[in-house]
Parts: C-alpha cells; sequence; structure tokens
C-alpha cells in the first residue's frame, strides 16, 4: 500500500488518494456519504428504542417516576460531563490534523480515549450497585418500593438495553480512535495528508456522544412525583 502511495505521488497524485478514486474530492464525497448512510441507520436503531421508551413512559409515568429515583443523577451527570469534554478533545483533533500536527492529534485523541474509559468506569459503578439491589431484569430482579414490579422491571429492561447499547458503542469508538491514532503514530498518508478521515470518525464520536445526551435526560432527570408527577 506504501508502494501504491509512492506510485500516486511519483505521477503527481496526491498520496492520500486512493487507486480507486479520480480525485481526492470523489474520495472525501464518498467517505462523508458513507458515514451519513451508516449514522442513518443508527438513528433509525436507536430511533426505535426512543420510541418504546416514549410510549412505555407515556402509559406508566408514575411507575417510571418510582423506578428513575433509584437512578444516580450525580454519576449521570458526571458522565455527561466526561463526553462533552471527550467531544471537545475530538474536535481538537480534527482540528490539528488540519494543521497537520501529529502531537496535538495524538494527545487529544489519547485525552478522548481516557475520557470513553472513564465514562465506561463510572457506568460500570452504576451498573455495579443496580446488580447488587436486584434491580435488573430477570428472574432475580426485586422490587420493594412504590410502583408495580413489572412496569418497574420494564424500565429497567429498557435502561439495560439501551444504555447498554451505547456503551457498545464506546467501545467501539474507543478501538476506531485508537486504530486512527496509530495511523497517525505511523504518519499514514491516508490520514497524514486528508484529514477526512479523522473527522469522520470524530462524527461518529459525536453521534455516540448525541446519544447520552438524550438518554441523561430520559432515565435520570424524571421529576419527583412532588415536583410535577401525577
Amino acid at each position: 500500500m506504501a508502494a501504491l502511495h509512492d506510485a500516486h505521488a511519483a505521477h503527481g497524485h496526491d498520496s492520500a488518494l486512493h487507486h480507486q478514486f479520480e480525485d481526492i474530492e470523489q474520495q472525501n464525497e464518498s467517505y462523508v456519504v458513507g458515514m451519513w448512510a451508516f449514522l442513518v441507520t443508527e438513528v433509525m436503531f436507536f430511533g426505535a428504542l426512543f420510541l418504546a421508551y416514549t410510549l412505555y413512559r407515556w402509559a406508566y409515568q408514575t411507575d417510571f417516576f418510582y423506578a428513575a429515583a433509584e437512578l444516580d443523577r450525580t454519576l449521570g451527570a458526571v458522565n455527561t460531563t466526561i463526553l462533552l469534554i471527550s467531544s471537545f478533545t475530538m474536535v481538537l483533533a480534527v482540528h490539528f490534523a488540519q494543521l497537520k500536527n501529529k502531537k496535538a492529534v495524538l494527545i487529544n485523541l489519547a485525552l478522548t480515549v481516557g475520557a470513553a474509559v472513564a465514562f465506561l468506569g463510572v457506568k460500570s459503578v452504576e451498573y455495579k450497585a443496580k446488580f447488587a439491589h436486584h434491580l435488573y431484569p430477570g428472574p432475580n430482579f426485586e422490587w420493594h418500593g412504590e410502583g408495580n414490579p413489572n412496569v418497574i422491571q420494564l424500565f429497567y429492561s429498557l435502561y439495560f438495553v439501551m444504555t447498554g447499547l451505547h456503551a457498545i458503542h464506546i467501545i467501539i469508538g474507543i478501538i476506531a480512535i485508537g486504530c486512527l491514532a496509530y495511523l497517525h503514530f505511523r504518519e499514514a498518508p491516508s490520514v497524514k495528508d486528508d484529514f477526512v478521515p479523522t473527522e469522520m470518525v470524530g462524527l461518529y464520536w459525536h453521534f455516540v456522544d448525541l446519544v447520552w445526551i438524550f438518554l441523561f435526560p430520559l432515565y435520570y432527570l424524571i421529576p419527583s412525583l412532588s415536583r410535577g408527577g401525577h
């Protein structure tokens, strides 16, 4: 592959241009179209889950209020802050990729991965607490508070499915950013001479962050019954 890039360069082609494309504009356009097509499928995937949540919350408002009271808003807010910071460092990574500042790109990619790992660490603390109190769907589910236990279990089923899938996307993002950092470290022409691949990984990461921005208020900020519930 390196020899192919060198051959392109020798014949006046952009070193970041792959052989199947006519020019760098066509290549970048394919990147953008492909990424947005992928993100549309992700929106439809999460959209179905958000729709299910909305319908059940509308039908069982009181029970959802009781269930949400067991979630740790502080940890949820901490994770929200962590992801917002990671989005900022990802933006910086793209910015420095445009400037071809290898060191700054690697630093910001490392900070983004560090924030992602921290997010998963906080989420594991939350999950551990829920398992300790048997607040997970299945035959061992226990609920001794107010509300319908079956609806409460439904709430936690949605909680674990949606936050669990989000966590899987975080892990995928860590892998993608790690591979991107490796390419930058090796000064691969595909990322050294073209910032668009870095921007595409950043776009995926911003989508993952955006999903959490919706999950946080929907699950953690449900108002208590004394402040507007019925």
